[in-house]
């Protein structure tokens, strides 16, 4: 069986912050239609942790659209400002792994 490194530790999503994040948005942020995507607003390949604070609750087409399309800034700048309205005090450095 192979180790997960403590970066990919660090960055998967746990059941317990899974729960906070559906039970924080309840709905695709983006939409509003049902949702059970959780959108890493800093990316898992750029060492993006998997705590509430970098994630929020979309659906399946929002979480592509915030993935591959023309329309990521302006998502993100909305993913952003909607965590800024939970944690207005926290430091955007602290989404992302460090050694």
């Amino acid at each position: 069986m192979r180790m997960k490194s403590k970066r990919s530790k660090a960055c998967d999503i746990s059941q317990k912050v899974r729960a906070i994040v559906t039970e924080r948005d309840k709905w695709c942020i983006f939409c509003g239609r049902t949702g059970n995507h959780l959108c890493h607003l800093r990316p898992r390949s750029s060492g993006g942790l998997g705590i509430p604070e970098n994630l929020v609750l979309g659906c399946f087409t929002c979480h592509m659209k915030l993935d591959q399309s023309e329309h990521r800034k302006e998502m993100l700048e909305f993913a952003l400002n909607h965590l800024l309205k939970h944690y207005p005090d926290f430091n955007d450095e602290d989404r992302y792994y460090h050694k």
